[in-house]
């Protein structure tokens, strides 16, 4: 059984006022995709991981354990 992906994009993202919608336009994904790693379900690329930590303005990191 695969392990979920642990990450705190849900709470960063949320802290950051930011919606699902906004952060998946930023980094050129689909709302789907942003859900799916919140859940973690879809472990990002590594270039989406740094996209994302970039539109949050935090570090890789932070947000992915």
């Amino acid at each position: 059984m695969k392990k979920p992906i642990k990450n705190n994009l849900q709470e960063i993202r949320s802290n950051t006022n930011m919606t699902q919608e906004d952060l998946a336009n930023q980094v050129d994904v689909s709302i789907q995709t942003i859900q799916s790693i919140e859940k973690g379900k879809y472990k990002p690329s590594d270039s989406l991981a740094f996209n994302i930590a970039r539109s949050l303005n935090k570090e890789v990191t932070d947000i992915f354990s």
